[in-house]
């Protein structure tokens, strides 16, 4: 039996590097806005995952998250800097995993450019409580799956597919390569 890959009367696959996995990332992050920021180390009682946010994706494809001090995630981080992050933006497209390494510190002016006020929630001082810190992940690898068209014609195809029995997916997938 063949695989879907196979079946596929498209190309879909296309392996990224440079500025194109970065522009990929900056478009896959900016769909989803948050992930499951998963740690190698897990606290006593904790799990390696847990939802974040992020707060920025730069031009060299870092992502840029705010973090309390005393959290489990950052006490992880202390002991092992690599983390994994999991995107998933539809149900669809634009899913994305990312492999880096992730650096915490307590810059004013980047926690400053970071700050939304409905941040208040979890940090009740405002801007400035004292247990906001930084967290910078610098990608180095990953893997995206997502739609070629877009989900809307990814949608038509899928049905036209399903009605011809032929393979017609839309998507696209491939890894992603940030290393330096």
């Amino acid at each position: 039996m063949a695989s879907i890959h196979q079946n596929q009367q498209e190309e879909h696959r296309a392996d990224l590097s440079g500025q194109a996995a970065i522009d990929k990332i900056r478009q896959l992050v900016e769909e989803t806005k948050s992930c499951f920021f998963c740690t190698e180390v897990a606290t006593v009682g904790t799990t390696h995952a847990r939802p974040m946010s992020v707060r920025k994706v730069d031009a060299a494809g870092n992502l840029w998250f705010l973090s309390s001090d005393d959290s489990h995630k950052n006490e992880e981080l202390l002991h092992d800097p690599r983390v994994r992050l999991y995107f998933q933006g539809s149900t669809r497209s634009d899913f994305l995993e990312l492999s880096g390494m992730a650096s915490v510190s307590k810059d004013e002016e980047r926690i400053h450019e970071l700050w939304d006020p409905t941040l208040r929630t979890w940090f009740t001082a405002g801007v400035t409580d004292p247990r906001i810190t930084v967290i910078r992940v610098s990608p180095t690898e990953g893997y995206y799956w997502d739609a070629k068209h877009g989900v809307a014609l990814a949608g038509v195809k899928i049905l036209l597919g399903a009605l011809l029995g032929k393979a017609m997916d839309d998507s696209m997938e491939g890894r992603l390569s940030l290393k330096v």
